[in-house]
């Protein structure tokens, strides 16, 4: 008897031991598991503060970088404005003044084109032209975009724009020529009655004073270029002299298509002219139109003056113009 319950206290025991056993293996596995997820939240918490803290100084730095592109673009625009201050107490003809009357309402329409569809990005070549001061070749720098330069030939009134000229790596010249009605005519003007001598003297004196000029473009001229003869003395120059025409369109009656066919060459012309109104929204609104003329036909040309509202909103256009390549004139074609 004594040894039965001898034998049922041992397995009593025995009994209990396994249960302590798995009830203390239990317990060291919720202890693993309470510890790994307290571990774990907290390490959680800290990589969480972490990635938190990392968005925090990306946010900041973002906000520094646009911090400092809105300092930087308030910076040029005020020195933009600040290097164009003196030309405002001038006075500026209207920029109207390069079509057949100053009191034309809307400026020459370019000539229509094939819509031409291109994988390319269309190229947009924008000419400021009647460039005559150091002044106004520092203002169309602080613009910032590729704006080819059309310079006005040397005069008394401005003796040093072939010198200004020559220190550019790229310009065209602005030929004054006989308009139909303008007061403010340019000295050595060419006429329509001019002979071939007088005009390719003209020329080569151009040549002399520009010797990198290939480009040359209308200043007025509504009279001259609807004059097929004299056109053809202009181009039969200009052709001996390798510079390129480029027609400002200032009348809808140039023959400048006509001779340049005869000659064998191609015709380019004006898109669109920017500051017919010198207001900026006017300019605004032509530029988009500019940028349009790009799209529809892969290439276009837009003539501007370096008056201050023209070149606040070409600096103000910076983002309008991804989708165009702007090129200086003798990459256009």
């Amino acid at each position: 008897m004594a040894k039965r319950k001898k034998a049922k206290t041992k397995n009593n025991t025995k009994a209990l031991t396994y249960i302590a056993w798995t009830l203390a293996i239990i317990a060291l596995v919720l202890s693993s598991l309470v510890a790994g997820y307290y571990f774990g939240y907290e390490d959680g918490k800290v990589q969480n503060s972490k990635q938190v803290k990392i968005e925090k100084q990306k946010r900041l730095a973002l906000f520094k970088k646009l911090e400092r592109k809105e300092k930087k673009q308030e910076t040029v625009t005020k020195r933009l404005q600040a290097v164009l201050k003196q030309e405002t107490k001038k006075d500026y003809v209207s920029a109207s003044h390069e079509f057949d009357s100053s009191t034309v309402a809307q400026p020459i329409q370019p000539l229509k084109r094939a819509i031409k569809r291109s994988s390319n990005k269309p190229k947009l070549a924008i000419i400021i032209d009647d460039v005559t001061t150091a002044r106004q070749i520092k203002a169309i720098k602080s613009v910032g975009i590729v704006l080819t330069m059309s310079f006005l030939p040397p005069s008394s009134a401005r003796p040093n724009s072939a010198k200004l000229a020559a220190k550019e790596p790229f310009y065209m010249v602005h030929l004054p020529m006989e308009a139909q009605s303008f007061s403010a005519e340019e000295p050595h003007t060419l006429r329509i009655t001019d002979s071939q001598q007088k005009i390719s003297q003209r020329i080569q004196q151009i040549k002399k004073w520009f010797p990198k000029v290939h480009y040359i473009n209308n200043h007025t001229g509504s009279k001259f270029t609807s004059n097929e003869i004299a056109m053809n003395r202009l181009i039969f120059a200009l052709n001996k002299n390798h510079i390129n025409f480029i027609d400002s369109r200032t009348t809808a009656q140039t023959k400048a298509p006509k001779v340049m066919k005869n000659f064998g060459l191609r015709y380019v012309a004006r898109d669109v002219f920017l500051d017919h109104h010198m207001d900026k929204a006017y300019v605004l609104k032509q530029i988009k139109q500019a940028i349009k003329q790009a799209k529809l036909h892969g290439t276009a040309i837009a003539i501007g003056h370096p008056h201050p509202n023209t070149l606040l909103a070409l600096f103000e256009s910076k983002k309008l113009f991804k989708d165009v390549e702007l090129v200086y004139i003798n990459r256009l074609y």
